[in-house]
């Protein structure tokens, strides 16, 4: 079964999202659709797959108790950012990340 992806339509998708990709990200991204093509076939390839009942959680016997939402005291702001390498006031300094 064919999922119908071709580096023409990635390239079309790409396009439609505005997102500039080179020739090698293209090819790149229309290979990884293929494992993944690859991988959906494989899944589809058992025996009574679409009789399954659908999971809403990896464990059957899921139990969850909501705790009690009770106020507590925290730690000063001067304690917490004694923690930190560089503080400019009460603001934590870190690295520039973007741009220049």
């Amino acid at each position: 079964m064919n999922s119908g992806f071709t580096p023409e339509k990635v390239e079309k998708l790409a396009d439609l999202l505005l997102i500039g990709l080179t020739e090698e990200e293209k090819n790149m991204v229309f290979e990884e659709f293929e494992i993944i093509d690859n991988n959906i076939n494989k899944i589809n390839e058992i025996p009574n797959i679409k009789e399954v009942k659908p999971m809403t959680h990896a464990l059957d016997d899921f139990v969850f108790e909501l705790r009690e939402d009770i106020v507590e005291d925290s730690i000063s702001i001067e304690d917490a950012l004694s923690n930190c390498d560089q503080v400019d006031g009460r603001e934590v300094e870190v690295p520039k990340v973007v741009g220049e």
